[in-house]
Protein backbone atom coordinates (compact mmCIF):
# COMPACT_ATOMS: atom_id res chain seq x y z
CA UNK A 1 0.00 0.00 0.00
CA UNK A 2 1.58 3.42 -1.27
CA UNK A 3 2.00 6.32 1.11
CA UNK A 4 1.03 9.53 -0.47
CA UNK A 5 1.67 11.67 2.90
CA UNK A 6 2.79 12.15 6.23
CA UNK A 7 0.11 11.89 8.73
CA UNK A 8 0.80 15.66 9.95
CA UNK A 9 -0.54 16.96 6.71
CA UNK A 10 -4.38 16.26 7.95
CA UNK A 11 -4.44 19.00 9.53
CA UNK A 12 -4.70 21.03 7.37
CA UNK A 13 -7.17 19.43 4.88
CA UNK A 14 -11.07 19.81 5.33
CA UNK A 15 -12.78 16.61 5.17
CA UNK A 16 -16.69 16.59 4.72
CA UNK A 17 -18.81 14.03 3.80
CA UNK A 18 -17.76 11.24 1.49
CA UNK A 19 -14.25 11.84 1.93
CA UNK A 20 -11.58 9.13 3.53
CA UNK A 21 -8.11 8.13 3.87
CA UNK A 22 -5.94 5.10 5.58
CA UNK A 23 -3.43 5.90 8.14
CA UNK A 24 -0.64 3.14 8.23
CA UNK A 25 1.12 3.21 11.53
CA UNK A 26 4.02 1.27 9.96
CA UNK A 27 3.66 -2.15 12.19
CA UNK A 28 0.68 -4.82 13.56
CA UNK A 29 -0.28 -4.21 16.90
CA UNK A 30 -3.65 -4.78 19.43
CA UNK A 31 -4.11 -1.44 21.22
CA UNK A 32 -6.35 1.36 21.15
CA UNK A 33 -6.34 4.33 18.33
CA UNK A 34 -7.24 8.36 19.16
CA UNK A 35 -7.15 10.99 17.81
CA UNK A 36 -8.32 15.06 17.84
CA UNK A 37 -11.39 16.10 16.19
CA UNK A 38 -11.81 19.65 15.25
CA UNK A 39 -14.48 21.68 12.89
CA UNK A 40 -13.97 24.61 10.59
CA UNK A 41 -16.43 26.71 8.77
CA UNK A 42 -19.52 29.10 9.25
CA UNK A 43 -20.59 26.72 11.96
CA UNK A 44 -20.58 23.49 13.81
CA UNK A 45 -24.00 22.44 13.12
CA UNK A 46 -24.65 19.02 13.94
CA UNK A 47 -22.75 15.77 15.06
CA UNK A 48 -19.89 14.19 12.62
CA UNK A 49 -20.65 11.20 11.66
CA UNK A 50 -17.55 8.41 11.13
CA UNK A 51 -16.51 5.11 10.22
CA UNK A 52 -12.95 3.58 11.72
CA UNK A 53 -12.60 0.34 9.76
CA UNK A 54 -9.38 -1.35 11.32
CA UNK A 55 -7.14 -3.45 9.20
CA UNK A 56 -4.92 -6.27 10.07
CA UNK A 57 -4.21 -6.89 5.81
CA UNK A 58 -4.57 -4.19 3.06
CA UNK A 59 -7.96 -5.83 2.27
CA UNK A 60 -9.29 -5.22 5.34
CA UNK A 61 -9.34 -1.51 4.49
CA UNK A 62 -9.51 -1.89 0.51
CA UNK A 63 -12.87 -4.06 0.40
CA UNK A 64 -15.95 -2.93 1.37
CA UNK A 65 -17.41 -4.89 4.51
CA UNK A 66 -20.62 -4.57 3.07
CA UNK A 67 -19.50 -7.48 0.48
CA UNK A 68 -19.55 -9.78 3.36
CA UNK A 69 -20.96 -13.29 3.26
CA UNK A 70 -19.44 -15.46 4.93
CA UNK A 71 -20.65 -17.66 7.87
CA UNK A 72 -18.95 -15.89 11.04
CA UNK A 73 -21.40 -13.44 12.52
CA UNK A 74 -20.96 -9.64 10.89
CA UNK A 75 -19.72 -8.31 14.33
CA UNK A 76 -16.94 -10.26 13.80
CA UNK A 77 -15.97 -7.18 10.96
CA UNK A 78 -13.33 -4.39 12.06
CA UNK A 79 -15.15 -1.10 11.61
CA UNK A 80 -16.59 1.38 14.24
CA UNK A 81 -19.23 3.78 13.69
CA UNK A 82 -18.40 6.88 15.94
CA UNK A 83 -20.70 9.86 16.00
CA UNK A 84 -19.09 13.09 17.83
CA UNK A 85 -21.94 15.48 19.21
CA UNK A 86 -18.99 18.47 20.17
CA UNK A 87 -16.04 19.86 18.48
CA UNK A 88 -13.38 20.22 19.63
CA UNK A 89 -12.98 16.76 20.91
CA UNK A 90 -10.28 14.10 21.39
CA UNK A 91 -11.68 10.71 20.43
CA UNK A 92 -10.84 7.58 21.96
CA UNK A 93 -12.34 4.37 19.65
CA UNK A 94 -13.08 2.76 22.96
CA UNK A 95 -13.14 -1.06 22.06
CA UNK A 96 -9.63 -2.86 21.36
CA UNK A 97 -8.55 -3.67 17.76
CA UNK A 98 -5.90 -5.45 16.32
CA UNK A 99 -4.65 -3.61 13.58
CA UNK A 100 -1.89 -2.07 11.09
CA UNK A 101 -4.03 0.22 8.66
CA UNK A 102 -7.19 1.88 9.74
CA UNK A 103 -9.27 3.68 7.36
CA UNK A 104 -11.54 7.06 8.47
CA UNK A 105 -14.85 7.23 6.70
CA UNK A 106 -16.55 10.74 7.14
CA UNK A 107 -19.75 9.72 6.87
CA UNK A 108 -21.86 12.88 7.27
CA UNK A 109 -21.48 16.74 8.53
CA UNK A 110 -24.02 19.01 7.74
CA UNK A 111 -23.24 21.04 4.90
CA UNK A 112 -21.67 24.61 6.78
CA UNK A 113 -18.49 22.54 8.31
CA UNK A 114 -16.03 20.36 7.61
CA UNK A 115 -13.45 18.33 9.86
CA UNK A 116 -10.03 17.79 10.58
CA UNK A 117 -8.08 15.04 11.93
CA UNK A 118 -5.02 15.62 14.15
CA UNK A 119 -2.45 13.76 16.24
CA UNK A 120 -3.63 10.28 15.68
CA UNK A 121 -2.27 7.86 17.80
CA UNK A 122 -2.37 4.01 18.79
CA UNK A 123 -1.60 2.72 22.07
CA UNK A 124 -0.56 -0.63 21.89
CA UNK A 125 -0.80 -3.65 24.67
CA UNK A 126 0.70 -6.94 25.48
CA UNK A 127 1.86 -9.10 28.44
CA UNK A 128 5.03 -9.69 26.38
CA UNK A 129 7.32 -7.42 28.12
CA UNK A 130 11.09 -8.89 28.06
CA UNK A 131 12.93 -8.42 24.83
CA UNK A 132 14.16 -11.51 22.99
CA UNK A 133 17.98 -11.91 22.77
CA UNK A 134 18.65 -11.50 18.61
CA UNK A 135 19.43 -14.66 16.52
CA UNK A 136 23.26 -15.75 16.72
CA UNK A 137 25.52 -13.86 13.85
CA UNK A 138 25.65 -15.16 10.60
CA UNK A 139 22.12 -16.22 10.68
CA UNK A 140 20.57 -15.20 6.77
CA UNK A 141 18.39 -12.59 6.61
CA UNK A 142 15.29 -14.33 5.34
CA UNK A 143 14.97 -16.33 8.97
CA UNK A 144 15.63 -13.16 10.52
CA UNK A 145 12.61 -11.57 8.87
CA UNK A 146 10.51 -14.63 9.36
CA UNK A 147 11.60 -14.79 13.25
CA UNK A 148 10.81 -11.21 13.54
CA UNK A 149 7.67 -11.87 12.27
CA UNK A 150 6.59 -14.51 14.07
CA UNK A 151 7.95 -12.59 17.29
CA UNK A 152 5.54 -9.95 16.18
CA UNK A 153 2.53 -12.61 16.10
CA UNK A 154 3.12 -13.93 19.41
CA UNK A 155 3.75 -10.48 20.96
CA UNK A 156 0.49 -9.09 19.71
CA UNK A 157 -1.47 -12.38 20.91
CA UNK A 158 0.23 -12.45 24.60
CA UNK A 159 -2.74 -10.65 26.09
CA UNK A 160 -4.66 -11.57 29.60
CA UNK A 161 -4.41 -14.91 28.50
CA UNK A 162 -2.85 -16.17 25.15
CA UNK A 163 -5.55 -15.49 22.70
CA UNK A 164 -5.68 -17.54 19.36
CA UNK A 165 -5.52 -13.91 17.33
CA UNK A 166 -6.31 -10.25 18.95
CA UNK A 167 -8.88 -9.48 16.53
CA UNK A 168 -10.48 -12.66 16.49
CA UNK A 169 -11.67 -15.20 18.53
CA UNK A 170 -9.74 -13.26 21.36
CA UNK A 171 -10.19 -16.14 23.04
CA UNK A 172 -7.69 -19.04 24.90
CA UNK A 173 -7.73 -22.42 22.51
CA UNK A 174 -5.62 -25.55 24.27
CA UNK A 175 -4.33 -26.11 20.24
CA UNK A 176 -2.91 -22.47 20.31
CA UNK A 177 -2.02 -22.59 23.70
CA UNK A 178 0.51 -25.12 23.29
CA UNK A 179 2.78 -23.78 20.18
CA UNK A 180 2.39 -20.26 21.61
CA UNK A 181 3.77 -21.16 25.08
CA UNK A 182 6.65 -23.28 23.17
CA UNK A 183 7.73 -20.00 21.37
CA UNK A 184 7.24 -18.24 24.57
CA UNK A 185 9.55 -20.29 26.59
CA UNK A 186 12.59 -19.36 23.82
CA UNK A 187 11.46 -15.45 23.56
CA UNK A 188 9.19 -13.74 25.75
CA UNK A 189 9.32 -16.28 28.83
CA UNK A 190 6.46 -15.29 30.62
CA UNK A 191 5.86 -18.48 32.82
CA UNK A 192 2.99 -17.18 34.71
CA UNK A 193 0.31 -16.52 31.99
CA UNK A 194 1.11 -20.02 30.89
CA UNK A 195 0.45 -21.01 34.04
CA UNK A 196 -2.81 -19.30 34.51
CA UNK A 197 -3.64 -20.31 31.37
CA UNK A 198 -3.18 -23.79 32.13
CA UNK A 199 -5.14 -23.25 35.51
CA UNK A 200 -7.96 -21.51 33.52
CA UNK A 201 -8.49 -25.02 31.37
CA UNK A 202 -8.23 -26.65 34.54
CA UNK A 203 -10.77 -24.90 36.52
CA UNK A 204 -13.50 -24.44 33.44
CA UNK A 205 -14.06 -28.02 32.24
CA UNK A 206 -17.63 -29.97 30.94
CA UNK A 207 -19.50 -31.40 33.73
CA UNK A 208 -17.21 -34.63 32.92
CA UNK A 209 -14.01 -32.76 33.25
CA UNK A 210 -13.14 -32.68 29.69
CA UNK A 211 -11.01 -29.73 28.64
CA UNK A 212 -12.84 -26.99 26.99
CA UNK A 213 -11.84 -26.12 23.51
CA UNK A 214 -11.62 -22.85 24.42
CA UNK A 215 -12.29 -20.49 27.41
CA UNK A 216 -13.14 -16.83 27.82
CA UNK A 217 -11.13 -14.63 30.16
CA UNK A 218 -13.55 -11.33 29.64
CA UNK A 219 -15.74 -10.42 31.49
CA UNK A 220 -15.18 -12.90 33.73
CA UNK A 221 -13.53 -16.48 33.16
CA UNK A 222 -16.10 -19.46 31.54
CA UNK A 223 -16.32 -22.57 29.77
CA UNK A 224 -16.27 -22.15 25.96
CA UNK A 225 -18.86 -25.10 25.52
CA UNK A 226 -17.07 -26.00 22.60
CA UNK A 227 -15.04 -29.66 23.01
CA UNK A 228 -12.48 -31.00 20.69
CA UNK A 229 -11.15 -34.39 21.41
CA UNK A 230 -7.56 -34.01 20.23
CA UNK A 231 -7.84 -30.32 22.04
CA UNK A 232 -8.65 -32.29 24.96
CA UNK A 233 -5.83 -34.73 25.50
CA UNK A 234 -2.88 -32.07 23.86
CA UNK A 235 -3.75 -30.05 27.12
CA UNK A 236 -1.31 -33.00 28.53
CA UNK A 237 1.26 -32.02 26.30
CA UNK A 238 1.14 -28.02 26.98
CA UNK A 239 1.32 -28.91 30.83
CA UNK A 240 4.43 -31.17 30.90
CA UNK A 241 5.96 -28.63 28.35
CA UNK A 242 5.48 -25.57 31.09
CA UNK A 243 6.20 -28.12 34.28
CA UNK A 244 9.60 -28.96 32.23
CA UNK A 245 10.32 -25.10 31.32
CA UNK A 246 9.26 -23.76 34.23
CA UNK A 247 10.50 -26.60 36.60
CA UNK A 248 7.70 -26.48 38.50
CA UNK A 249 6.99 -29.94 40.23
CA UNK A 250 4.39 -28.73 42.21
CA UNK A 251 1.98 -27.90 39.11
CA UNK A 252 2.45 -30.72 37.85
CA UNK A 253 1.16 -32.72 41.46
CA UNK A 254 -1.84 -30.11 41.70
CA UNK A 255 -2.87 -30.86 37.87
CA UNK A 256 -2.20 -34.21 37.60
CA UNK A 257 -6.53 -35.40 38.42
CA UNK A 258 -7.09 -33.17 35.39
CA UNK A 259 -4.48 -35.22 33.21
CA UNK A 260 -5.62 -38.48 34.64
CA UNK A 261 -9.66 -37.38 33.54
CA UNK A 262 -8.50 -36.96 29.64
CA UNK A 263 -7.09 -39.88 29.28
CA UNK A 264 -9.79 -41.68 30.96
CA UNK A 265 -12.58 -39.91 28.73
CA UNK A 266 -10.41 -40.45 25.52
CA UNK A 267 -8.93 -43.77 25.48
CA UNK A 268 -12.41 -45.46 25.58
CA UNK A 269 -12.59 -44.78 22.02
CA UNK A 270 -9.61 -47.28 21.49
CA UNK A 271 -11.14 -50.35 20.74
CA UNK A 272 -10.24 -53.69 21.34
CA UNK A 273 -7.67 -54.38 18.83
CA UNK A 274 -5.67 -51.25 19.71
CA UNK A 275 -6.88 -48.76 17.82
CA UNK A 276 -8.81 -45.74 17.48
CA UNK A 277 -12.72 -45.52 16.42
CA UNK A 278 -14.04 -42.66 16.23
CA UNK A 279 -17.27 -42.75 18.34
CA UNK A 280 -18.94 -40.24 16.19
CA UNK A 281 -20.66 -37.38 17.16
CA UNK A 282 -17.16 -35.77 18.05
CA UNK A 283 -15.26 -32.60 16.90
CA UNK A 284 -11.95 -33.80 15.67
CA UNK A 285 -9.91 -30.46 14.64
CA UNK A 286 -6.06 -32.00 13.56
CA UNK A 287 -6.40 -29.09 10.27
CA UNK A 288 -9.05 -27.17 8.43
CA UNK A 289 -9.43 -29.90 5.81
CA UNK A 290 -12.88 -30.61 4.66
CA UNK A 291 -11.40 -33.35 3.13
CA UNK A 292 -9.08 -34.92 5.39
CA UNK A 293 -9.71 -38.05 7.06
CA UNK A 294 -8.51 -38.03 10.68
CA UNK A 295 -8.62 -41.79 11.96
CA UNK A 296 -4.90 -42.03 11.59
CA UNK A 297 -3.80 -38.62 12.96
CA UNK A 298 -6.07 -38.87 16.14
CA UNK A 299 -4.64 -42.40 16.68
CA UNK A 300 -1.39 -40.73 16.89
CA UNK A 301 -2.54 -37.57 18.91
CA UNK A 302 -3.86 -39.41 21.39
CA UNK A 303 -0.75 -42.40 21.25
CA UNK A 304 2.03 -38.74 21.07
CA UNK A 305 -0.21 -37.14 24.18
CA UNK A 306 -0.24 -40.80 26.37
CA UNK A 307 3.27 -40.69 25.97
CA UNK A 308 3.55 -36.97 27.35
CA UNK A 309 1.29 -38.28 30.23
CA UNK A 310 4.05 -40.94 31.21
CA UNK A 311 6.41 -38.42 31.28
CA UNK A 312 4.38 -35.29 32.81
CA UNK A 313 3.31 -38.89 35.90
CA UNK A 314 7.19 -38.89 36.93
CA UNK A 315 6.75 -35.24 37.59
CA UNK A 316 3.88 -35.63 39.97
CA UNK A 317 4.62 -38.61 41.21
CA UNK A 318 1.89 -40.69 39.49
CA UNK A 319 4.30 -44.27 38.59
CA UNK A 320 1.12 -46.03 38.78
CA UNK A 321 -1.01 -44.29 36.34
CA UNK A 322 2.45 -44.45 34.31
CA UNK A 323 2.27 -47.78 34.21
CA UNK A 324 -1.38 -48.36 32.76
CA UNK A 325 -0.62 -45.90 30.23
CA UNK A 326 2.68 -47.96 29.05
CA UNK A 327 0.17 -51.18 28.46
CA UNK A 328 -1.96 -49.20 26.53
CA UNK A 329 0.94 -47.38 24.08
CA UNK A 330 2.01 -50.77 23.28
CA UNK A 331 -1.18 -51.92 22.11
CA UNK A 332 -1.34 -48.86 20.13
CA UNK A 333 1.76 -48.78 18.66
CA UNK A 334 1.57 -52.48 17.40
CA UNK A 335 -2.05 -52.19 16.50
CA UNK A 336 -1.10 -48.79 14.58
CA UNK A 337 1.90 -50.02 12.77
CA UNK A 338 0.13 -52.82 11.29
CA UNK A 339 -3.30 -50.68 10.21
CA UNK A 340 -2.26 -47.39 9.40
CA UNK A 341 1.72 -48.15 7.17
CA UNK A 342 0.98 -49.07 3.51
CA UNK A 343 3.97 -50.94 2.87
CA UNK A 344 3.47 -50.94 -0.96
CA UNK A 345 3.28 -47.19 -0.80
CA UNK A 346 5.72 -47.16 2.05
CA UNK A 347 3.12 -44.25 3.69
CA UNK A 348 0.95 -43.88 6.56
CA UNK A 349 -3.12 -43.91 5.34
CA UNK A 350 -5.87 -43.38 7.18
CA UNK A 351 -9.65 -44.18 6.54
CA UNK A 352 -11.15 -47.30 4.33
CA UNK A 353 -9.76 -45.62 1.02
CA UNK A 354 -6.45 -45.52 2.42
CA UNK A 355 -6.49 -41.58 2.00
CA UNK A 356 -2.59 -40.19 2.30
CA UNK A 357 -2.48 -36.91 3.63
CA UNK A 358 0.30 -35.22 5.60
CA UNK A 359 -1.52 -34.82 8.61
CA UNK A 360 -1.29 -38.64 9.01
CA UNK A 361 2.57 -38.75 8.29
CA UNK A 362 3.07 -36.00 10.86
CA UNK A 363 1.14 -37.96 13.74
CA UNK A 364 2.71 -41.12 13.12
CA UNK A 365 5.86 -39.24 13.15
CA UNK A 366 4.99 -37.04 16.51
CA UNK A 367 3.37 -40.23 18.28
CA UNK A 368 6.58 -42.37 17.65
CA UNK A 369 4.58 -45.05 16.52
CA UNK A 370 7.02 -44.44 13.36
CA UNK A 371 10.40 -44.92 13.90
CA UNK A 372 12.96 -42.04 12.33
CA UNK A 373 14.25 -44.11 9.30
CA UNK A 374 10.46 -45.56 8.39
CA UNK A 375 9.20 -41.80 9.25
CA UNK A 376 11.49 -39.75 6.98
CA UNK A 377 10.76 -41.89 4.04
CA UNK A 378 6.74 -41.43 4.93
CA UNK A 379 7.31 -37.92 4.90
CA UNK A 380 8.92 -37.62 2.04
CA UNK A 381 7.38 -40.53 -0.35
CA UNK A 382 3.77 -38.10 1.05
CA UNK A 383 5.08 -34.79 -0.10
CA UNK A 384 5.53 -35.72 -3.41
CA UNK A 385 2.41 -37.01 -3.73
CA UNK A 386 0.03 -34.77 -5.99
CA UNK A 387 -3.17 -36.29 -4.43
CA UNK A 388 -2.00 -36.52 -1.18
CA UNK A 389 -3.93 -33.67 1.11
CA UNK A 390 -1.81 -31.02 2.52
CA UNK A 391 -2.29 -28.58 5.45
CA UNK A 392 -4.08 -25.91 5.33
CA UNK A 393 -3.21 -23.82 8.29
CA UNK A 394 -0.10 -23.17 9.87
CA UNK A 395 -1.07 -24.82 12.87
CA UNK A 396 -0.66 -28.55 11.17
CA UNK A 397 2.86 -27.50 9.20
CA UNK A 398 3.99 -26.78 12.69
CA UNK A 399 3.66 -30.39 13.54
CA UNK A 400 5.04 -31.27 9.88
CA UNK A 401 8.73 -29.37 10.90
CA UNK A 402 8.37 -31.05 13.88
CA UNK A 403 7.70 -34.19 12.29
CA UNK A 404 10.49 -33.54 9.74
CA UNK A 405 13.27 -32.89 12.53
CA UNK A 406 12.23 -36.12 14.55
CA UNK A 407 12.40 -38.21 11.53
CA UNK A 408 15.98 -36.45 10.93
CA UNK A 409 15.16 -34.38 7.93
CA UNK A 410 16.76 -31.20 9.03
CA UNK A 411 17.33 -29.33 5.64
CA UNK A 412 14.14 -30.51 4.46
CA UNK A 413 12.50 -28.64 7.70
CA UNK A 414 14.15 -25.73 7.18
CA UNK A 415 12.84 -25.51 3.18
CA UNK A 416 9.35 -26.21 4.58
CA UNK A 417 10.09 -23.42 6.89
CA UNK A 418 11.75 -20.75 5.01
CA UNK A 419 8.89 -21.16 1.93
CA UNK A 420 5.96 -21.08 3.83
CA UNK A 421 6.12 -18.90 6.50
CA UNK A 422 8.80 -16.86 3.99
CA UNK A 423 5.83 -17.50 1.37
CA UNK A 424 3.68 -14.73 3.71
CA UNK A 425 6.59 -12.77 4.65
CA UNK A 426 6.86 -12.30 0.98
CA UNK A 427 3.08 -11.59 0.89
CA UNK A 428 4.10 -8.58 3.03
CA UNK A 429 3.13 -10.10 6.18
CA UNK A 430 4.13 -8.28 9.26
CA UNK A 431 2.42 -10.73 11.38
CA UNK A 432 1.57 -14.85 10.36
CA UNK A 433 -2.09 -15.76 9.31
CA UNK A 434 -4.84 -18.17 10.66
CA UNK A 435 -4.74 -19.23 7.17
CA UNK A 436 -2.52 -19.57 4.20
CA UNK A 437 -2.41 -21.98 1.12
CA UNK A 438 -0.33 -20.93 -1.35
CA UNK A 439 -2.06 -22.06 -3.98
CA UNK A 440 -5.42 -20.23 -3.02
CA UNK A 441 -4.89 -16.76 -1.78
CA UNK A 442 -8.96 -16.34 -0.87
CA UNK A 443 -8.72 -19.46 1.12
CA UNK A 444 -11.42 -19.13 4.65
CA UNK A 445 -13.20 -21.66 6.53
CA UNK A 446 -15.55 -18.97 6.90
CA UNK A 447 -16.39 -18.44 3.33
CA UNK A 448 -14.75 -14.74 3.45
CA UNK A 449 -10.88 -13.80 3.99
CA UNK A 450 -13.08 -10.50 5.44
CA UNK A 451 -12.87 -12.37 8.75
CA UNK A 452 -9.83 -14.26 8.35
CA UNK A 453 -7.44 -13.63 11.19
CA UNK A 454 -3.79 -12.16 9.49
CA UNK A 455 -1.89 -12.46 13.35
CA UNK A 456 -2.93 -15.74 14.75
CA UNK A 457 -1.40 -17.84 17.63
CA UNK A 458 -0.31 -21.00 16.14
CA UNK A 459 1.25 -19.37 13.31
CA UNK A 460 4.43 -18.27 15.66
CA UNK A 461 6.39 -21.42 15.90
CA UNK A 462 8.97 -20.53 13.43
CA UNK A 463 10.60 -18.79 16.47
CA UNK A 464 10.53 -21.84 18.24
CA UNK A 465 12.12 -23.68 15.83
CA UNK A 466 14.85 -21.05 15.20
CA UNK A 467 15.62 -20.23 18.73
CA UNK A 468 14.47 -23.68 20.72
CA UNK A 469 15.97 -25.98 18.49
CA UNK A 470 18.72 -23.87 16.55
CA UNK A 471 17.33 -25.01 13.08
CA UNK A 472 19.00 -21.87 11.50
CA UNK A 473 21.94 -23.11 12.29
CA UNK A 474 22.06 -25.29 9.57
CA UNK A 475 21.78 -22.42 7.08
CA UNK A 476 24.06 -20.49 5.31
Amino acid sequence: MEVTEQVAALAQRPLKRGDSFIVDFGRHMAGYVSFKLSGTGEAVDSPVRLRVTFGEAPADVAVPLESYTGTLSRAWLPDEILNVDFLPRRVEVPRRHAFRWVKFDVIDTSPNFAVHFERIEARAVTSAIMEPAPLPAGTPEALRSIDRVSLNTLRDCMQTVFEDGPRRDRRLWVGDLRLQALTNYVSFRNFDLVKRCLYLFAGLPREDGLVAACVYDDPGPKCGRQFIMDYAVLYIAALLDYVKAAKDQQTARELWPVVRKQVELVSQFINADGLFADPGGWWIFIDWREELEKTASMHGVLLFCLKQAVELAGHAGQQADAAKYQALIHRMTAAGRTRFFDSARNVFVSGPQGQVSWASQAWMVMSGLATPEMGAVALRNAMKMPDAVRPGTPYLYHYMVEAMLLSGLRKEALDLLSSYWGGMVAAGADTFWEIYDPSDPMLSPYKSILVNSYCHAWSCTPSYFLRGLQLGRTAG
